[in-house]
């Protein structure tokens, strides 16, 4: 019975580990960034126009995040629209965000993404051998008959993001967190699960903290 009590928490551990699709896998904080109290965080996802989608997914669920923890988070695509950075210079960008208010700038984007091919081995069905192989006429019929499942082919994708936290006023970077998504169901599962390690990441290198 200590044996069953012992397993159980280890095997609840390996499948909270397991539905975990997104890492982190760097980390960074630049420790001679000025302690501050943010307030006002703009989130923008720098993604293509046919990822626009998921660009809204992206900055929604980072700024609901940080919505809940006491921020007055805002998106780039409800400020500004989808097209409002596309061409347009550095310095003009800056002063954009200074004259929204805006102490800090959270920015994600894609830093690669690839399609691997997965095969999944197919196999033969058969009946238990005391029912159906005791007789020839029976065990002739029933491999003549058995149920075979070819294998096929997967397609998964994998997705490396890079998030960065800005100062506002300066510019100047703050921190930056890179995580992998190993084959997300959706747009939607891929923004919330990466959402959910950035926050925790800045949180544990008190970038930011529960207001």
């Amino acid at each position: 019975m200590k044996y069953i009590k012992m397993i159980i928490p280890v095997l609840a551990g390996i499948l909270l580990i397991s539905c975990n699709s997104t890492q982190v896998i760097s980390s960074y904080k630049d420790e001679k960034a000025p302690v501050k109290e943010y307030q006002k965080i703009l989130v923008l996802g720098i993604f293509q126009q046919k990822e626009r989608a998921f660009r809204q997914e992206t900055e929604n669920q980072l700024a609901s995040k940080l919505k809940s923890l006491g921020y007055n988070a805002v998106t780039a695509m409800d400020e500004y629209g989808p097209k409002a950075f596309d061409k347009v210079p550095e310095d003009q960008i800056a002063e954009r965000v200074r004259s929204g208010g805006f102490d800090a700038v959270i920015t994600t984007a894609v830093l690669d993404k690839k399609n691997q091919q997965n095969y999944n081995q197919g196999n033969v069905t058969y009946q238990p051998v005391g029912v159906t192989y005791n007789r020839f006429g029976k065990y002739y019929s029933t491999i003549y008959d058995r149920v075979y499942e070819p294998g096929y082919y997967t397609t998964s994708t994998d997705y490396i993001l890079e998030t960065n936290f800005y100062d506002g006023p300066s510019g100047n970077l703050v921190a930056s967190v890179q995580t992998k998504s190993y084959d997300p169901s959706s747009a939607e599962a891929l923004a919330h699960d990466n959402s959910k390690r950035i926050i925790r990441d800045l949180q544990d290198n008190a970038i930011i903290r529960k207001k």
